[in-house]
């Protein structure tokens, strides 16, 4: 199973919002498009009785500005057999060698996400896998980089939020 969700820039989402003033009907439009992206401009204008064009001149007005940046497909890891999750710090011997970390981690497939941080971890990632086996070899992986000292592991036992919904309707009440 897989759709499509809206990238929303949500740092751009403000700044933006100072010259382009967003009303109700097109918070209810970036609603609908982040719950199904492939939603039909026409079912859109149905449920909040308004024309298509008005839809697309909207959606299109939200993509110049910068508030909608593109699509994205999202899949069901779970039925492909990669239902394993997990997040890994890193530490690194220098911080002079993030860039260089970063990118041996890049070419690791199983590596979905990862973020420079401070505190803890120079490094923090999100990976995805088969199952404990997997993991330990794409966690071993990422031990043999150069550079890298140690890595803390967690693992993930359930997605209990993940709901971009709800941060889109507190910066709507916000402003």
């Amino acid at each position: 199973m897989f759709y499509f969700c809206k990238t929303i820039n949500w740092e751009n989402y403000k700044n933006i919002m100072a010259k382009f003033k967003l009303d109700e009907v097109d918070h209810q439009i970036l609603d609908m498009l982040i719950e199904n992206t492939r939603t039909p401009f026409t079912d859109i204008a149905k449920k909040l009785l308004i024309s298509a064009g008005t839809v697309h001149v909207r959606v299109k007005k939200m993509e110049e500005a910068g508030i909608i940046e593109g699509s994205s497909l999202t899949l069901d890891y779970k039925k492909l057999g990669y239902s394993f999750i997990a997040y890994v710090g890193i530490y690194i011997q220098n911080t002079s060698q993030t860039k260089f970390v970063l990118e041996r981690i890049n070419k690791i497939p199983y590596v979905t996400v990862a973020h420079i941080t401070t505190g803890k971890f120079n490094i923090f990632c999100k990976l995805r896998a088969k199952d404990t086996n997997h993991a330990k070899d794409i966690i071993f992986r990422l031990d043999d980089i150069e550079g890298v000292y140690r890595t803390e592991t967690m693992i993930s036992m359930e997605e209990s939020i993940n709901d971009k919904k709800r941060l889109m309707h507190s910066i709507f009440q916000e402003m």
